[in-house]
């Protein structure tokens, strides 16, 4: 836990504050700074979205905290089509605000359940907000390493750990490092050892090898999810997935997500989230049923993804060595030479103009890498090859 002088906790700098002073950098190039350090969607929603959220007529009232039953119904019809299983949307599903607040906020809510348990477990590699989360919640935080293909390494945790874990994170495809969990692994891991698994699963839509994985599968991890492929009843025993329409819709600022699965974990987190609050606007619903019906405006975001993707790995590669393509997000997972991250930073920002986040931002195991967005269209990648010239 973050102290100071025991006046209790005192929150670390937010890590991509630590970048602001690097920004000058850019300068010098004509069109300034391109920032990939975040990812933060730059392509417009989809016009109908836009229609519903600004024609709900749902302004005045308060909305249902658990999310309202449309809203229920087209996440689970979403989860049938595109992750090819059926989840109950009166039980087993309810709305977040966003996943960020979700995750961050988890642990507190868990431990309260289960006070005899202290310790959160998440990959190594990994988005820091499962780490605050835990911190916030005064419990252990626990990294558990990845393999050379970036997935989550399961049998790295101790026997102690497991008996005192509250919750198990995984998240697939991995941000940052774009990793593919054996979600049916860590199912079989938590129903084992009577630990709740919570599988962030924000970026499914942009998985690239393979189909759409989910910790809801009764199946292997190459089930056939193809969109209006056969469904089959979820197996939700002990394990919760989160998704989020930022990603898939660009629907960032209006903060709209699920967790859907196990009925008990669903209903406790329910009740508890009432009383706290937490409630996703009536519009920013409204918007989600348009969203989630439609599948065309997400197979062109994962176009637009993949060729950025591919035509940034080179840009990068003109200065260390070229990145692999992630095995599902839009973020390039690239090694800095001589594994100095913050050089790599400053390089990139100089010769090219772009901001990269360094990779201890991600863990300790993360240090020598830095992690690149493909957050920037097409005419600024045009602009951006420009500068190599």
């Amino acid at each position: 836990m973050n102290v100071r002088d025991g006046s209790g906790f005192v929150p670390p700098p937010y890590p991509y504050d630590r970048l602001d002073e690097l920004k000058p950098l850019a300068d010098r190039h004509s069109g300034g700074l391109v920032d990939l350090s975040i990812g933060t969607p730059i392509d417009p929603p989809h016009p109908a979205v836009l229609a519903a959220l600004g024609g709900s007529d749902t302004e005045r009232g308060y909305p249902p905290s658990i999310g309202t039953p449309e809203f229920r119904e087209s996440a689970a019809l979403w989860c049938e089509r595109r992750l090819g299983v059926q989840v109950d949307p009166a039980t087993e599903i309810a709305a977040t605000i966003g996943s960020k607040e979700f995750v961050a906020g988890l642990p507190q809510w868990l431990r309260l359940r289960r006070p005899g348990r202290d310790t959160v477990l998440y990959p190594a590699v990994s988005y820091p907000s499962y780490a605050m989360g835990a911190e916030l919640a005064g419990c252990r935080a626990v990294a558990v390493p990845a393999d050379e293909q970036w997935s989550i390494q399961l049998d790295a945790i101790s026997d102690d750990d497991a008996e005192r874990a509250l919750v198990l994170w995984v998240n697939t495809p991995g941000n940052p490092a774009g990793g593919l969990d054996d979600l049916t692994a860590a199912a079989q891991w938590g129903r084992e050892r009577g630990v709740p698994v919570f599988s962030d699963e924000c970026y499914a839509e942009f998985t690239w090898d393979g189909p759409p994985r989910t910790i809801l599968s009764p199946a292997a991890p190459d089930l056939d999810c193809e969109p209006d492929g056969v469904a089959v009843r979820a197996d939700v025993e002990g394990v919760v997935a989160v998704h989020s329409l930022s990603k898939r819709s660009n629907l960032a600022g209006v903060r709209v997500g699920f967790y859907a699965g196990d009925p008990d974990l669903v209903h406790y987190l329910r009740e508890i989230r009432k009383h706290a609050g937490f409630m996703v606007p009536g519009p920013a619903q409204a918007a989600a049923v348009a969203a989630l019906a439609d599948h065309a405006h997400v197979e062109v975001q994962r176009n637009r993804y993949r060729s950025r993707l591919e035509r940034l790995a080179r840009i990068v590669g003109r200065f260390g060595p070229e990145p692999d393509l992630p095995g599902g997000g839009f973020y390039l997972w690239a090694s800095a030479p001589d594994r100095d991250a913050w050089a790599f930073t400053r390089l990139l920002l100089a010769e090219v103009g772009i901001l990269v986040s360094p990779g201890e931002f991600y863990g300790a195991d993360a240090a020598g890498f830095v992690r690149v967005a493909a957050v920037l269209t097409d005419d600024t990648l045009d602009m951006v090859e420009s500068r190599l010239r």
